[in-house]
């Protein structure tokens, strides 16, 4: 429950409505408060300081009405045009971003405010009186003027942030940070330690066991797991969880999502109770999906290195952060299983691997950059300076074969002898960085 609880409460915090409501709210709620403040000190305030808190009704409601106006009127033009950058912008580099335009907080404080002051100049703005019974509360309607202010510094600052916040560069950098916290949350942080065994090897740990599937209730992408949950109702009733579905995979309902090692037919309870350990969603998240936010990296590089696009530059600036990325992969364990507290393995985990998510970068880079030796080149200095981060030699393996793959895939190219000659120098490069890897040459690239 405390799982679904935290993924509720980050879904709705990565709207672009939820925010924004909650200061509408605060803004209604301080009118009313102000207002009533105002009843009680207005009598002692005004005298004291009249050019400051001085003013008739008909100038109070002028004020607030015009103040009213203009800023729900900056507020639908502000993000309207937004929207239009936010929409060219994910044609350029991935439609992805669309999310992470909703998810930022800057965007979400400066919808909510314009559209607070707009409410809070409404409250105050409907008590004022002008018959018999003047009324016009004085400090409500400067604690009016001070939030139009606020909200005009705010808005310098949005055009700044937003102008700043689509450029390729910034996309990239926001796109790795989240990245490298999904691994932070997914990956144990063991350094050098022994490596688990694989899935393979835990699954043959239970030789003589009937794995009956658990099917899916709901369809969507698996967003979040909650490993804990799957590991205490695996220990409770004595058996071993085989996740069918990862983070980030499409599971239909009625498909399996999990297997347990059982003879009898799954019972509703235990079905449900680990249906409940999944949140799916229409979209993948990032939060726990390190493949999605490695994924994003390579689109934008593709993307920029697509004959329409013909732009190296961004796609050398995704290869630098993907070595970012996954340098601080390198120096985390894979833990495919999970472990009661008496050592009996109750959980088999799937997920990605460090050379899984290697290959299914590169490799796509690799391709299409074949034509673009600047891409290639920061390419080789990737994969050394993964390489340089981890002593795993499976790890340093996956690399050099990917070394091994570049130089087959130069040699099939047109280049001049300058571009040959440099590549061919960091390919050795590379090599001998990583040679406590015995080479693995692949089969040659090409028809």
């Amino acid at each position: 429950m405390r799982s679904r609880l935290s993924a509720g409460t980050q879904s709705l915090a990565s709207t672009l409505w939820f925010v924004p409501t909650l200061l509408v709210v605060c803004s209604a709620i301080l009118g009313v408060v102000l207002v009533e403040v105002s009843a009680q000190i207005d009598p002692i305030v005004v005298p004291r300081w009249p050019r400051l808190f001085g003013g008739g009704a008909e100038s109070a409601r002028g004020m607030l009405a015009t103040i009213a106006g203009s800023m729900i009127t900056v507020a639908g033009v502000t993000f309207s045009l937004t929207m239009l950058a936010v929409t060219q912008a994910s044609s350029q580099f991935t439609p992805r971003i669309h999310r992470s335009f909703m998810r930022d907080r800057t965007s979400q404080i400066v919808l909510g405010e314009l559209a607070g002051v707009f409410t809070y100049c409404l409250v105050v703005l409907r008590t004022i009186r002008s018959d018999q019974s003047v009324f016009v509360p004085a400090v409500a309607v400067l604690a009016g003027l001070v939030l139009a202010i606020v909200g005009i510094g705010l808005l310098i600052y949005y055009l700044h942030h937003i102008a700043s916040a689509l450029q390729a560069s910034s996309i990239i950098a926001h796109i790795a940070d989240d990245t490298s916290l999904a691994i932070a949350r997914v990956f144990a942080a063991a350094g050098d330690a022994p490596r688990s065994e694989s899935p393979q090897e835990l699954v043959g740990l239970a030789p003589d066991a009937t794995w009956q599937p658990v099917l899916a209730e709901r369809t969507g992408y698996v967003q979040r797991v909650d490993l804990s949950a799957l590991l205490a109702v695996a220990a409770e009733e004595q058996l071993v969880v085989r996740m069918d579905r990862g983070v980030g995979e499409f599971a239909a309902s009625g498909t399996p999502l999990v297997s347990v090692s059982r003879s009898a037919n799954v019972s509703p309870p235990l079905g449900r109770a680990l249906n409940h350990a999944f949140t799916l969603g229409r979209h993948r998240a990032i939060e726990q999906d390190v493949s999605f936010g490695i994924g994003q990296l390579t689109e934008i590089a593709l993307k920029a290195l697509s004959p329409g696009m013909n732009d190296p530059i961004t796609a050398v600036t995704c290869v630098d952060y993907l070595v970012a990325v996954f340098i601080d992969l390198a120096s985390r364990r894979e833990e495919p299983a999970w472990r009661a507290s008496d050592g009996t393995v109750r959980l088999i985990v799937a997920g990605p691997t460090f050379a899984g998510l290697v290959d299914s970068s590169f490799d796509e880079i690799r391709r299409a950059a074949a034509t673009q030796p600047i891409v290639l080149a920061r390419l080789l200095e990737a994969c050394r300076l993964i390489g340089e981060a981890t002593v795993d030699i499976e790890r340093r393996c996956c690399l050099r074969r990917h070394v091994d793959r570049i130089e087959a895939e130069v040699a099939q190219q047109t280049l001049i002898d300058a571009d040959r000659a440099d590549l061919a120098r960091r390919i050795e490069v590379a090599r001998r960085a990583l040679t406590e890897c015995a080479p693995t040459r692949d089969a040659p690239i090409g028809p």
